[in-house]
């Protein structure tokens, strides 16, 4: 599909056909599509999370706000942050390079010491807020994704996090809640299919400089 016209195609679908499942195939392309999101440094301090069961779906609908897509989209998809970010995640990045490159570990040093004496040094609010934006990174990535493979999606920053990390045990991940993304196929009967897309006119939004 032409992107600007997949990209006009896509709206927040608020309800979703919950008898049309996703191939597996496609499932997956989504999945690598937000693995592959670039973040600050490559660190990648996120976690996807697929939430699978019907019984916990269902109770993530209270935590909704009584948002019914997180349970009649084919899959529901929560965007995480790592609880916080230490020496142990530089570490391990320094690793995965060092292998993933086949170089020497030791010849990343100056980069791994320019990583923690930017990052390490931020208070907890500077590093949630850093983490958290990374993030949204990420939805940019998959909402186009969907987009191109026809795919209809929802982002949501209306839930309660603290009750999504208590009903998927996110804490015992070291993880927290940032994003949700119901993604399938819309309902025929979606109110929201048919309104116009709202945007600024384009002479209205681009600066040239």
């Amino acid at each position: 599909m032409d992107l600007i016209k997949a990209l006009n195609n896509r709206y927040a679908t608020k309800k979703f056909d919950a008898t049309k499942k996703l191939s597996q195939d496609i499932v997956e392309q989504l999945i690598e599509a937000a693995r592959l999101t670039p973040t600050s440094y490559g660190l990648q301090l996120m976690k996807l999370v697929v939430v699978e069961n019907p019984k916990l779906r269902e109770e993530l609908v209270s935590a909704s706000y009584g948002q019914n897509q997180v349970k009649d989209s084919s899959h529901l998809f929560v965007l995480c942050r790592e609880e916080n970010v230490t020496k142990d995640h530089i570490e391990s990045y320094m690793s995965n390079i060092a292998g993933t490159r086949s170089v020497e570990i030791e010849k990343l040093n100056p980069f791994k010491n320019a990583i923690e004496q930017a990052v390490l040094p931020k208070t907890d609010e500077e590093k949630s807020d850093w983490m958290g934006r990374q993030v949204y990174i990420a939805l940019g990535n998959l909402l186009t994704s969907c987009a191109i493979l026809g795919v209809d999606s929802c982002p949501m920053e209306g839930f309660v996090p603290d009750e999504y990390d208590r009903i998927l045990d996110l804490k015992s991940k070291g993880l927290k809640s940032v994003l949700v993304v119901p993604v399938g196929y819309r309902a025929s009967d979606d109110f929201n299919a048919q309104n116009k897309k709202v945007r600024r006119d384009s002479a209205d939004f681009l600066v040239r400089i």
